[in-house]
């Protein structure tokens, strides 16, 4: 047999792409070409290739040997095409029998012994063959992460040697499946956080609605510590999310840790991040840090220090939840529907507004550091407070007041979250207007003190909509079953977080 076809898949953003690895042995020079748009790592496979051949004790053919990726239009990348590649020279020369390959997809990097290493993106490949009722051959290192697909009948190998002995005989035995483990909730407890009962309102009203929530105020008030406890208050990720947040990490450059099914993402790039590194992209498509906190939070810390074309990219997938890269070759969309929190000093130096009176900024200066964020971005973050310093009283006290603790708060969270689902089918962060006036009736006294308001703070209308938002949110904490003028008051209050900031 001179020709034989392995059946494998690709990576294309999050999607598995199939395709047929295609052997065929004729007869000229010794030698092995790569068609069906290679990159560098799959066109150095034909070294691993023939070394993995050898090492295991099988014959390389002397013989003219080419291999076609097909689709020919589809980009192939990294070394996940080694053991296709392999089984279909052995099958091709006759070392392995072709039939036993007919019925399964596979994956896998060889090294120069025969080893089979774990590629990345193996859980995407599991989900799509488990759609299509296929077989998925992968290295054994791959197992738990692909165990999380569910439904897919899996076959592992660790050596390519005895993999090919295997399937001389009775061929490979499918691994029984696992139940998926629980989820995973760890974060720092907010109970731990002194004082800032009204950031502490913001972060809950933010976690029940998924609303995004900037906050402002001097160092060492508190910001970081409120905002890595944000996830410890989320709902716990359902099943369909969690194989969202698996699969995202799954093709990033770190992979998927089995161990964090059912965590949400929590992630907080530096400040010096350029546009690529947040929302994806390279000549072979990457999630950025948006994508990788899809389902989760995404942290700016010191938030008019990031550049502002870096910041203005956030605009999009602020309100569609997803963003697309695209470049010469190829256009790809990832998922980014992040909860953003952000932080930020009210200053240069941080400290205007300080009762100690240490700022020496001018006006000119703080001016200018407010408008590194533009008017439209800002129109986005539906919460924004002013986190002040705590006086020494209450950072000093040896037995602090009692606080509520992550678990009591993530109580509530769930409780509004609830609510809404029911009324509506998702969160009041994604409402649209036909929806939100639906759910969102007023009496005359909250219209005109809305109407009031939207004068005197020269509010637009989508930050209309997203105080009508978080005012849904509050009444669904409260359990009111309508929105009243108190609502609409607390909401309208997390929109002045300027003039808390000049004292």
């Amino acid at each position: 047999m001179a020709l034989a076809t392995v059946n494998s898949r690709a990576q294309n953003g999050l999607q598995a792409d199939p395709v047929a690895v295609e052997v065929h042995l004729s007869p000229g020079l010794p030698g092995l070409s790569i068609v069906g748009l290679p990159e560098a790592a799959v066109r150095e496979s034909r070294d691993r290739v023939r070394a993995a051949i050898l090492n295991s004790g099988y014959q390389f053919p002397n013989r003219r040997i080419t291999v076609n990726l097909a689709p020919a239009d589809l980009p192939k990348e990294g070394g996940r095409f080694d053991l296709p590649i392999a089984l279909g020279i052995l099958a091709a020369s006759s070392q392995i029998p072709g039939q036993a390959l007919h019925d399964l997809e596979v994956l896998g990097e060889l090294s120069l012994s025969g080893e089979i290493r774990p590629v990345r993106g193996v859980l995407p490949a599991a989900i799509k063959c488990s759609k299509m009722g296929r077989k998925l051959l992968i290295p054994e290192a791959n197992l738990e992460e692909a165990q999380l697909a569910g439904g897919c009948e899996l076959k592992i190998a660790s050596q390519l040697g005895a993999l090919c002995a295997i399937l001389h005989g009775e061929g490979l035995a499918s691994v029984p499946p696992r139940q998926r483990p629980p989820a995973a909730i760890s974060a720092p407890d907010l109970a731990e956080v002194r004082g800032q009962y009204q950031a502490k309102r913001a972060l809950e009203i933010a976690a029940a609605g998924s609303h995004s929530l900037l906050m402002c105020g001097p160092p060492g008030a508190g910001k970081s510590m409120l905002a890595v406890r944000m996830p410890g208050i989320l709902p716990p990720l359902g099943e369909e999310e969690s194989i969202e947040v698996a699969a995202v990490a799954s093709v990033s450059a770190n992979g998927f840790d089995p161990q964090d099914w059912g965590r949400r993402p929590y992630r907080a790039p530096h400040h010096t991040a350029s546009g690529v590194a947040l929302v994806g992209g390279g000549g072979q498509p990457r999630p950025g840090e948006i994508t990788l906190a899809h389902h989760g939070v995404l942290f700016l810390d010191e938030l008019p220090e990031f550049d502002r074309h870096v910041l203005e990219v956030l605009r999009e997938p602020l309100e569609s939840g997803q963003i697309t890269v695209s470049r010469a070759a190829r256009q790809v969309d990832f998922p980014a529907r992040f909860q953003l929190l952000a932080a930020m000093n009210p200053c240069p130096c941080g400290y205007l507004g300080d009762s100690a009176g240490r700022c020496r900024c001018t006006p000119d200066q703080v001016l200018r550091y407010r408008s590194r964020l533009s008017g439209p971005l800002l129109d986005r973050i539906d919460l924004q407070v002013y986190v002040p310093r705590l006086d020494s009283a209450e950072l000093t006290a040896e037995t602090p007041p009692a606080a509520e603790s992550s678990t009591a708060v993530r109580e509530r969270v769930i409780r509004a979250r609830t609510r809404q689902l029911e009324r509506a089918g998702k969160t009041n962060a994604a409402l649209t207007p036909n929806e939100l006036q639906r759910d969102c009736v007023l009496d005359e006294a909250t219209r005109q003190l809305l109407a009031t308001a939207l004068t005197r703070l020269s509010l637009s209308a989508r930050a209309y909509h997203r105080v009508l938002k978080v005012s849904r949110t509050i009444a669904d904490l409260a359990d009111a079953a309508t929105v009243s003028a108190a609502h609409v008051a607390e909401a309208l209050r997390y929109r002045q977080f300027e003039r808390d900031a000049a004292g």
